[in-house]
């Protein structure tokens, strides 16, 4: 790869890690600091609620925006207001605020992240050649992961020495950075716009999903899984009442997905391409299920830590194809009405997971809710299996056509 293409890859890639890195570093400190203030699975529920209630409000106008305006003016914008967020949360945390002042700067970067992911993601391919797309997604995964990993770790350790109020403010540092890498970019290449109805058609997102014999299918797997079996907001109860460790504890727990996904994508680098992806999403989501039902049983610190670093693995192979997919199929002049539909199947999945999560663990405990979330994978790969055959007949990646635009 020359290299100005791979400097192009790493901006961009880099840039949206960046971003990654101070929401997450935002969640992590967020989660911890109301739970210990409220001790309230309950609050959990409310963080990821208020934090995907714009996902649903905004997702329409989110995808038309992305489809009319540059996408790189809208990805640097979104970076430098979550880095505005991380100064109000520091304001918030070194005043005592109450929870409320919390849950309004959580929806404020719901809708920031609602623009956001669109936006950044459908950028990718009009800055980066389709024969490239493979590597770019596993660079950009692997970069992601590690913000995945630094930023709850650095959290988790700093919320031992110093104030939640000055990790917050840290964000407005990443916000800037995240920004700046955006705005080096080149500008996007042309498009071929579609006739003037498909151009104000909000709908036109939804119809391509659920007219596509391979992104629906792929979509909802993702989607179920990060729904159900995911176990993310509810570490901070594992690591207080089920493990019985502090904070550090905490950072290492957080940081096992993510260092799971860096070691998948290091290694994924050298196989060779799947011959058949589609087959390979459905085993890896049903084996994401089976160790999240892992975590839910474990009661020794190292097990849970191994078995979050193979949920981690398996759900970077899962990334890859998904993402691949999407940007091999989707035709440029609707990827952001489908980015932002894309979002509110697999960006909200993670917010409103919260929200079932921390709502399943206030009704039936913490360990039975991870167990349960994790029997509905398992469950819902064999029904995906089932309804969608064409899924595992896909060919490789690279192989992959653009698909028309349904009419109607």
């Amino acid at each position: 790869m020359p290299d100005v293409a791979l400097s192009r890859i790493l901006r961009l890639v880099g840039a949206r890690s960046l971003n990654t890195f101070g929401r997450a570093v935002i969640s992590a400190t967020v989660l911890w600091e109301l739970y210990l203030r409220t001790d309230s699975t309950l609050v959990i529920a409310n963080v990821g609620l208020f934090q995907v209630i714009p996902v649903f409000v905004l997702f329409v106008p989110a995808g038309t925006l992305v489809d009319r305006t540059d996408r790189r003016n809208l990805s640097t914008l979104a970076a430098m207001l979550t880095g505005l967020v991380g100064v109000g949360l520091g304001l918030a945390s070194a005043t005592d605020a109450p929870i409320a002042v919390y849950y309004a700067l959580l929806l404020a970067q719901g809708c920031i992240s609602t623009i956001h992911a669109p936006a950044s993601a459908s950028l990718i391919p009009l800055i980066i050649p389709r024969e490239d797309l493979v590597r770019t997604n596993r660079i950009g995964a692997t970069l992601q992961e590690l913000s995945m990993i630094v930023g709850p770790m650095l959290a988790g350790f700093a919320l031992n020495v110093i104030s939640p109020h000055w990790i917050y403010a840290f964000i407005a540092i990443t916000g800037l950075a995240s920004a700046a890498m955006y705005r080096s970019l080149p500008k996007p290449r042309a498009i071929d716009l579609p006739a003037a109805s498909a151009r104000k058609d909000w709908r036109v997102g939804l119809r391509f999903i659920f007219a596509s014999p391979l992104l629906l299918p792929a979509l909802t797997l993702d989607m179920i899984a990060v729904l159900f079996a995911g176990v993310t907001a509810l570490l901070p109860a594992i690591a207080i009442d089920i493990l019985h460790t502090d904070a550090s504890g905490y950072g290492i727990l957080r940081a096992s997905q993510s260092a799971g996904a860096v070691s998948m994508a290091i290694l994924a680098g050298r196989l060779p391409a799947y011959r058949r992806p589609g087959r390979v999403l459905l085993i890896v989501v049903a084996l994401f299920g089976l160790a999240t039902i892992g975590v839910g049983l474990s009661r020794s610190l190292p097990l849970t830590v191994i078995l979050l670093v193979a949920c981690g693995a398996l759900d970077n192979i899962s990334v890859v194809i998904r993402l691949t997919l999407e940007q091999m199929v989707v035709p440029d002049a609707i990827r952001g009405r489908v980015s932002s539909v894309h979002y509110v199947f697999i960006g909200a999945s993670n917010e409103l997971g919260a929200a079932e999560s921390g709502l399943a663990a206030s009704l039936i405990g913490v360990a039975p809710a991870i167990v349960g979330g994790g029997a509905i994978a398992i469950l819902v790969a064999g029904f995906v299996a089932v309804k969608w055959r064409a899924l595992a007949t896909m060919p490789p990646l690279a192989e992959l056509k653009t698909e028309g635009v349904a009419s109607g």
